[in-house]
């Protein structure tokens, strides 16, 4: 956002920022929570999705919107949580993690992500994932009091 800001990258690097830039930083993320076995912040609020992150279910859902076979039930076909479409959807490559890392079947692990396969569309979901980003993180003082605000980014009076 900052970069934004700063006329850095505008609105055609945005595709880019989320494959390229986010996808190395979460791909460190993983190695780091599977290599030490980093517990989760909490499993409400924020985490609720999956324990560690949100953003990328979200990324994902947006990703997969015009899709044209790949819907939200398809995460409970394994070939289509193969490792190349996992490579190629952030959303598959979230779900995989979560079966990777999480002993059991979906709807006892991560039961909020088996309910979202029940969604019609990704548009549904993206749209569902927009409104608990915003509820969940964004306006939760212990979340947005860390947030730093100064010359770019300055807090609203």
């Amino acid at each position: 956002m900052c970069l934004a800001k700063l006329g850095v990258v505008g609105e055609e690097d945005r595709q880019a920022l989320v494959t390229r830039v986010f996808v190395a930083y979460l791909k460190l993320m993983r190695k780091l929570q599977t290599s030490y076995w980093l517990e989760p912040a909490g499993s409400h609020g924020v985490w609720g999705l999956d324990d560690y992150q949100f953003l990328p279910f979200m990324f994902g859902s947006s990703q997969l919107i015009a899709h044209p076979d790949i819907r939200p039930g398809s995460m409970h076909v394994p070939d289509l949580l193969s490792k190349s479409l996992q490579d190629d959807f952030l959303y598959l490559s979230c779900v995989g993690f979560v079966l990777q890392v999480k002993k059991g079947p979906l709807a006892e692990t991560s039961p909020m992500i088996n309910d979202i396969s029940g969604v019609a569309t990704w548009s549904k979901v993206n749209q569902g994932m927009v409104k608990m980003y915003q509820a969940e993180v964004l306006s939760k003082l212990p979340i947005m009091q860390h947030f730093l605000f100064g010359s770019i980014l300055q807090y609203p009076e």
